[in-house]
């Protein structure tokens, strides 16, 4: 529950009030916001834009087909391309950006794809309390807290509109501890590793798990 200074109150009505407040707080990155999400589902989508480094000016929108080639670009980034299967043809990229995501993003710079995050969803019966998350960025953009603000903001994009989703499950293999990282960054818990979970570049690869559950206190706490 985010708290509303009395003088605040007085000099605007509740709602401004509220969001001028968290306007105010965005700006002091070594405060911690407690927001619930589910409380968030009627405000417009989130951009980062209020730090100078031009890093931090991170948003999402959906990919299109102009972002061929950049999309093309990362998949040839063999650092990037390490660990998921990549393609280097613009007919793939195109039936990748026309594909099966329900929720699939460009992760963008000043209106530049360097990367993209999907999620995908478990629908059926059995499962639909939980979803995925994946993700893959520029090998120059790394290092510089991108893909963690985009994890975050997708995170919180999904446990507000989809009220079902109680769970959010991310893998990354063994070997990659920059997106461990990521995950750990952006308050995901690592539950243990799955041998031999899944074949890229046709070798059977360890993967280990994270989750981050609606009811995790660290998903209340946005750290900017």
């Amino acid at each position: 529950m985010l708290l509303i200074p009395f003088w605040l109150r007085l000099l605007f009505p509740f709602h401004h009030a509220n969001r001028l407040l968290l306007l105010l707080l965005s700006h002091i990155p070594s405060l911690a916001i407690v927001v619930n999400p589910r409380q968030q589902l009627h405000q417009q989508p989130i951009t980062w834009e209020f730090l100078d480094d031009d890093y931090s000016n991170v948003k999402l929108r959906k990919l299109s087909l102009s972002d061929v080639d950049d999309l093309i670009e990362w998949h040839a980034d063999e650092k990037a391309s390490k660990f998921l299967e990549s393609f280097t043809s613009k007919s793939e990229a195109k039936e990748y950006i026309t594909g099966r995501h329900q929720y699939h993003r460009a992760i963008c710079l000043k209106n530049k794809a360097i990367g993209c995050i999907s999620v995908r969803p478990f629908w059926d019966t059995e499962k639909r309390c939980r979803c995925e998350i994946g993700y893959v960025l520029a090998s120059k953009y790394w290092g510089k807290g991108i893909a963690t603000k985009a994890v975050k903001m997708v995170v919180f994009t999904i446990f507000s509109e989809f009220p079902q989703v109680e769970r959010i499950e991310a893998m990354a293999d063994v070997e990659n501890m920059g997106s461990q990282r990521v995950l750990e960054k952006a308050g995901f818990r690592k539950e243990g590793v799955l041998r031999k979970y899944v074949v890229v570049h046709g070798e059977p690869r360890d993967m280990v798990m994270y989750s981050l559950l609606s009811t995790d206190p660290q998903v209340h706490y946005f750290l900017w």
